[in-house]
């Protein structure tokens, strides 16, 4: 068995032919920037649907191939918490994911997809009102704003070269910025095709040769805690349940409905998430087990970097950068689709009307996003974890019961309604986050009480409506 350390100079891990084999990928991933450029319009105006959803012309490998790619820029913090927790990850990261995964292919798509919008703060606009779709515009964009995958990008960066976070992450960022400020929503789908080959390839080497090396579930199970192999881990069920609900909100996430909004045909979007579904297990399956070996043989690592520590110890030359180039894919493959819908949220719905018709407007938006990432990531201090169930329990909390109650429910509540209600729950979840509750109180999430709070108020202004109309029919008769 080969002595593993807990730290290592990861700089000195890689060889020319490493270093060769990230510039090829690297390489790749610029071609396909040039290409998406070549295949744009040939028009004197700015074709602003072409820019921001391919002119509604998604075909089901690249649907796929982009959806998959882009859920996964959050690697390191998955893989803390499988470092960490175990399989305990492969549920709140996985198998909650899964079910919405399932639950939006078969009882959303259609529903959604006949409203032609552009963005799913537009649909929720032509639900309940302009002042409605401002609101959800607002909780859309920050729940977009990658702060998440700048900290990866940086931890990466900082672990591969030894330079300050601060100035890792800066880099990072510039180049996401500079790539994905050309070509639009296509570049972005081109690029994620060949990070979705890249990050598969990455994640299978440092799992197939952890079995090759050290065995299968028998050595896990004699070099790890039993806590590991138990899906509930140290962790109480109100927080298991917790990210059950961060999970649901899928169902409102802006770069689902872009892809749908984007896809050919309804039947393309819906089989698309149900293959996806398949890749997300697969890979999930990856890298909940290479970070448990990563636990059984370096268990004293810094849980943020310990699968990126251990897997430059296992791969030999070569395979350790196909491995990098696949963590940069997850990452880079997320950061640069967040940017852009985070980008086209605010042009398209915050900012004045017809501002997203502006080609030049659209990098300022790029800037103004990756400046504001950067800002989050500090000022979350680089808690990935805090960031998800932060901005994850807003999005959840504000808009999931009133959109999915909208589009299924044959009642309807007003613009101003929707307002209240949903402002009443942020205002609620932000409180309950920030002041010390009686120990009675501690594991009441405050995405429960969020969710809670909105779909009361949803159900007191249907009444209300009711109630009024009941009213005026019988002043009538």
């Amino acid at each position: 068995m080969p002595d593993f350390q807990n730290n290592i100079q990861f700089i000195h891990s890689l060889q020319n032919l490493d270093w060769f084999i990230i510039a090829v990928f690297a390489g790749f991933s610029i071609l396909a920037i040039v290409q998406a450029e070549r295949m744009k319009k040939k028009s004197k105006h700015f074709d602003w649907l072409d820019y921001l959803l391919m002119g509604r012309k998604l075909s089901l490998p690249l649907f796929v191939g982009s959806l998959v790619a882009t859920w996964y820029g959050g690697i390191f913090g998955v893989t803390q918490i499988a470092f960490e927790s175990g399989i305990y990850n492969f549920l709140i990261q996985g198998v909650f994911w899964y079910i919405t995964y399932i639950l939006f292919a078969f009882f959303l798509v259609h529903k959604i997809s006949k409203y032609k919008s552009v963005t799913l703060a537009e649909l929720i606009g032509q639900e309940f009102g302009p002042k409605s779709q401002k609101l959800a515009g607002v909780f859309n964009f920050f729940n977009v704003v990658p702060a998440v995958y700048t900290i990866s990008l940086g931890i990466l960066i900082e672990s591969l070269t030894g330079i300050p976070f601060w100035i890792a992450s800066s880099i990072g960022l510039i180049f996401v910025f500079l790539y994905a400020s050309f070509g639009g929503f296509r570049a972005v789908v081109f690029t994620d095709m060949i990070q979705f080959v890249a990050m598969f390839v990455g994640v299978a080497c440092v799992f197939f040769l952890s079995i090759s090396q050290f065995g299968g579930l028998d050595y896990l199970m004699a070099k790890l805690p039993s806590t590991h192999f138990d899906l509930s881990s140290t962790h109480g069920l109100g927080e298991t349940l917790a990210w059950g609900f961060i999970a649901l909100s899928t169902l409102v996430d802006p770069n689902f409905y872009q892809r749908v909004f984007a896809a050919k045909t309804p039947s393309v979007a819906k089989r698309g998430i149900l293959i996806s579904t398949v890749f997300w297990f697969i890979f999930d399956i990856f890298t909940t087990f290479g970070a448990m070996y990563a636990r059984a043989a370096i268990p004293e690592a810094e849980p943020a970097n310990a699968y990126l520590v251990y897997a430059l110890q296992l791969l030999p030359l070569g395979l350790k950068g196909l491995f990098i180039a696949g963590i940069f894919a997850c990452i880079l493959s997320t950061l640069d689709s967040y940017v852009f819908t985070a980008s086209n949220t605010l042009l398209y719905d915050l900012l004045p009307k017809q501002a997203y018709k502006k080609k030049s407007l659209h990098k300022w938006g790029h800037l103004f996003v990756c400046s504001l990432a950067y800002f989050l990531a500090f000022s979350f201090q680089g808690n990935i974890k805090a960031i998800w169930k932060t901005l994850g329990s807003l999005s959840a909390a504000c808009l999931l019961f009133p959109v999915l109650f909208q589009l299924f429910a044959k009642r309807k509540i007003s613009d101003l309604q929707f307002v209240v209600v949903s402002l009443s729950s942020a205002v609620l979840v932000s409180f309950w986050r920030n002041i010390d509750k009686p120990n009675l109180l501690q594991n009441i999430d405050e995405l429960y009480l969020g969710i809670l709070v909105s779909a009361l108020g949803f159900l007191i202004s249907l009444l209300w409506n009711l109630s009024q109309q009941a009213d005026y029919q019988e002043q009538k008769s």
